[in-house]
């Protein structure tokens, strides 16, 4: 036990706390028998499907060269998602004027938007509008991909309203052109479909205004169309007018898992177009992240993660219901220096705190990332009692030790909270919001069904959760404090290191964030989210835009 702390007041998240002899024999047995470094290295050549097993210096050596090709082969799957198609599939009926224009208004600020926040993506931009089977040669338009946004903007003009004799349109026929016909290229690629009615048939509506009751008459269906869209690795943004598209947007769902919904209800002609380019620039951005995330990983396809979220349970549970359960947390002390930060070995065994943990845990999960399961959880000894929530890993590596990847975890959660003291300090004398990381410890604990299991565990957030840049360097919500603390981490530990992947909510003078990604010299530091030296020159230097607040706090121009 002599390598284990017990609680001490710092960090601590409830009054729930241990003495050394509280802690269950059975971790202490396995921090004993747990070698950190040894651990992490064969979970790094395992990551990489190579099977090492050698002293510490010979394996230190191969898992640096695995990571270094790894970093290498996920740098070129980065580059290659920042190439875009963006395909418009518009309903182009009578009722839809007002979206047609602001299509054909809102591209070049769309354009000029992504310049300016993430100059690394490249686009090219499509159309396909649609209207109804009886209208003939006027039923479909296609404008095929083109980095010539004027060509656009002009092929636009002539693209009008026509009038139909009932309300449901030929949406699946737009769909499947616009898949189909279009010459998809770039790696991702992003389908923006906006309309106000549905498809025909009695599936999608109970209209009685529809001269296709029994749907298609063509044959298509919502699962023939859509999974031509899955095999293609198109991914679907929809933005809604109205309420008789939700139906539709039920069935999709369905077959393709979640997908966002952006809010195109008309009005002010000015504050449409606002809304379509903030649409448009967010499915781009969207897209962008997750392709060049999942893309990276060929196990995974990119719709794993919207069919993952069907599974997904967001209310709150019962808590009368669920069962008392008992673990232990396990935290670092946050380091006192930079020169600690710095040194790898600081993170050991011997600076890790514990105390006991009694809590509640939801049954199922309530979100989903590419790495994670989120869990609604509660503090019980807490009065009150604490809301928290819980994440699970989706895969640790059946040669791997769970515990040394979640002590990871919390290692960088750790160095983040250091950094963002160092940020405060500065940011409350210049006037600036201030960072702050969530707390975030590692609960070890016994199922119910007596397995061992590991959580990340953190104060939960009651707000509107955001993601405001990701570690492959996009930028998908711009905000200029955020920006600058990443090119504050940077300059604050002499280029070794760069925090990023920012995300959680937004305050008045304040983010409060959570998960965030770390870029180090050292490639074996701060897991698979960590890119290395490259990582930090192509995705965060050749990216950053210096602004106000680098400014005010004096950092170097990069």
């Amino acid at each position: 036990m002599s390598n284990l702390k017990k609680n001490s007041s710092e960090n601590t998240q409830s009054s729930n706390t241990s003495s050394a002899s509280s802690i269950s024999s059975s971790l202490i047995r396995d921090l004993g028998k747990l070698n950190l470094t040894e651990e992490r290295l064969k979970r790094y050549a395992d990551e990489a499907d190579t099977l090492v097993s050698r002293r510490e210096n010979e394996l230190r050596t191969k898992a640096k060269s695995l990571r270094e090709k790894a970093i290498s082969k996920t740098l070129s799957n980065i580059k290659r998602s920042m190439e875009v198609d963006l395909c418009f599939v518009l309903d182009c009926s009578g009722s839809m004027g007002p979206h047609i224009a602001a299509a054909k208004d809102c591209i070049l600020q769309v354009s000029n938007y992504v310049k300016h926040t993430n100059p690394s993506i490249k686009l090219r931009v499509g159309f396909c509008g649609y209207r109804d089977h009886y209208n003939g040669l006027n039923r479909l338009q296609i404008f095929d991909f083109n980095d010539q946004y004027d060509q656009f903007t002009q092929y636009m003009q002539n693209v009008l309203p026509i009038s139909n004799d009932d309300l449901p349109e030929d949406v699946l026929g737009g769909l499947n052109a616009a898949i189909t016909q279009l010459n998809w290229q770039n790696s991702t690629r992003v389908l923006l479909h906006i309309g106000d009615y549905p498809p025909h048939g009695r599936r999608f509506t109970s209209l009685e205004d529809d001269k296709y009751p029994d749907g298609d008459p063509n044959g298509l269906t919502a699962e023939s169309v859509l999974e031509k869209m899955q095999s293609k690795n198109i991914l679907y943004f929809f933005g809604k007018i109205t309420d008789y598209t939700d139906k539709m947007l039920e069935i999709f769902r369905s077959i393709i898992g979640e997908f966002p919904v952006f809010d195109l209800v008309g009005g002010d002609p000015i504050v449409l177009v606002d809304k379509l380019i903030k649409a448009t620039s967010s499915s781009i951005t969207i897209a962008v992240s997750l392709t060049s995330i999942i893309g990276s990983n060929s196990r995974d396809s990119i719709y794993t993660l919207q069919q993952r979220k069907l599974d997904m349970d967001p209310n709150e549970p019962n808590w009368d219901i669920l069962p008392l359960q008992k673990g232990t947390l396990l935290w670092y002390c946050i380091p006192e220096t930079l020169d600690n930060l710095k040194n790898s070995k600081y993170f050991n065994k011997s600076n890790l705190f514990s105390k006991s943990f009694s809590f509640k845990i939801a049954s199922r999960p309530f979100s989903a990332g590419v790495e994670k399961y989120a869990y609604f959880a509660r503090d019980v000894k807490s009065k009150p009692a604490k809301e928290m929530v819980m994440k699970e890993y989706l895969k640790v590596g059946e040669r791997n030790n769970p515990l040394e990847k979640y002590l990871e975890a919390v290692e960088v959660s750790t160095v983040a909270h250091f950094l963002s003291m160092k940020f405060n300090l500065i940011a409350e004398r210049k006037n600036i919001s201030k960072v702050n990381f969530l707390n975030v410890k590692l609960l070890r604990c016994s199922s119910i069904d007596v397995r061992t299991r590991y959580y990340a565990i953190e104060p939960r957030l009651n707000a509107e959760y955001k993601r405001f840049n990701v570690n492959t360097g996009v930028i998908t919500k711009l905000r200029d404090t955020l920006e600058a603390f990443a090119h504050f981490t940077y300059e604050y530990t002499e280029g070794y290191l760069v925090v990023c992947d920012l995300q959680g909510i937004e305050l008045i003078d304040e983010f409060l964030l959570t998960d965030p990604a770390i870029h180090c010299i050292d490639p074996l530091r701060f897991g698979g989210t960590n890119f290395g030296e490259k990582g930090i020159s192509e995705l965060f230097l050749a990216n950053h835009r210096c602004n106000d607040i680098c400014k005010k706090l004096k950092l170097r121009n990069v």
